[in-house]
């Protein structure tokens, strides 16, 4: 569709200001958990606690020391905060996605791979039903739990290749009719949706959307209209708030206009890999100049940084990495490396021995220095 309006021309500092303010990531920091995932919209689900898992860190990095790594847990307890498509989410936002599962898979015609989404999910509807009414009797359950009596099993390049049941989970979660409901160790416990979901009024879709986008632009500050399909949750925002050129940078972006005014004052903070800051790459390396991969799946002989390395944000630029881990039963926070990119000045590695230290604080371990 067509987008008008004015156009605001921005250089690189200023586009990267507007993001680390969206993101909560200046000085002015956030008090509270639920309003600060009310204005990210979400905390990525990832399991994998190198240091601590992600959802933690990212709380960790915006409310700083005053954050209780039980509170995720007891806001989920609570049902404030409920998972959807491994994001944990405000409650009431499960509102906005209440017409998007009602037309499952997708409305309008459908594209090929909707089709034959439907086709298979609807090829074992007598296995949807089993596992509906197991849970219905006995939910939670565990995938385990769950009865596997699929006539067509899923088929895919080889990753997920006769994981039925998982994969006819997920999409039962898309159309609305179970969830996650918590976890027993690592494993994922599902219940029928409406044991989960608040009892909303649902958002008609077209304007479920529109408010979706502009959420996330209010999270983001400055994002493109059409980026690289996401899983989860999109870089993109579409047409809402107003048209931004960045200096240096190709492509049509939009901007909050809320973030155009105002000083910004920023901090030093260490990042989960996984951050909305810098979870769309190409924006990250575009707005930033950063050089930066999660290299938890290579080879160790391959990693430069290290296997989950925190970026490292010095006001509005990411600075280097650091290669951390959390080794629980020695009550220390190794420190294996810190890879900074450029020269830092004192106020720079000040800043960063501070976060260090506060991040082995709330952690409850001492930072140790890993020997050469």
């Amino acid at each position: 569709m067509p987008v008008s309006g004015p156009i605001h021309r921005l250089s690189r500092t200023e586009a990267r200001r507007i993001a680390v303010r969206a993101q909560l990531l200046d000085s002015a920091r956030p008090t509270d958990l639920l309003d600060l995932v009310r204005h990210l919209t979400l905390l990525q689900v990832e399991p994998t606690a190198a240091v601590a898992p992600s959802a933690e860190v990212v709380a960790w990095s915006r409310l700083g020391p005053r954050f209780r790594r039980a509170e995720l847990e007891d806001a989920v307890t609570e049902g404030t905060l409920v998972e959807l498509h491994s994001m944990l989410r405000p409650a009431e936002d499960i509102a906005l996605y209440q017409a998007e599962m009602a037309v499952w898979p997708g409305p309008g015609e459908l594209r090929d791979w909707e089709v034959s989404l439907r086709d298979w999910v609807e090829a074992n509807d007598d296995t949807r039903r089993d596992i509906l009414d197991k849970l219905y009797d006995e939910g939670p359950l565990p995938t385990s739990a769950l009865p596997d009596t699929t006539l067509i099993p899923w088929e895919s390049s080889g990753w997920n290749n006769d994981r039925n049941v998982r994969m006819l989970l997920d999409r039962m979660v898309q159309r609305g009719e179970v969830a996650t409901a918590g976890y027993d160790g690592r494993q994922r416990l599902w219940d029928l949706a409406e044991r989960v979901y608040p009892d909303v009024e649902p958002v008609p879709y077209d304007e479920a959307m529109r408010i979706r986008a502009e959420r996330r632009l209010r999270s983001l500050g400055i994002a493109r209209i059409k980026a690289a399909k996401a899983p989860s949750e999109p870089n993109d925002v579409g047409p809402v708030g107003e048209a931004a050129e960045i200096e240096g940078v190709r492509g049509q972006w939009r901007v909050d206009p809320s973030y155009l005014e105002g000083d910004f004052t920023g901090r030093a903070a260490l990042l989960s890999p996984l951050d909305r800051l810098i979870f769309d790459r190409k924006r990250m390396e575009e707005l930033f100049e950063f050089d930066y991969q999660l290299e938890m799946y290579k080879p160790a002989a391959k990693r430069r940084w290290g296997y989950w390395a925190l970026p490292i944000l010095y006001e509005d630029r990411l600075v280097g990495k650091l290669d951390a881990t959390a080794v629980r039963s020695d009550g220390v926070l190794r420190v294996d490396a810190i890879h900074a990119d450029g020269e830092w000045s004192g106020a720079m590695v000040s800043a960063l021995e501070a976060e260090l230290r506060n991040l082995g604080e709330w952690l409850g371990l001492d930072p140790e220095f890993a020997e050469d």
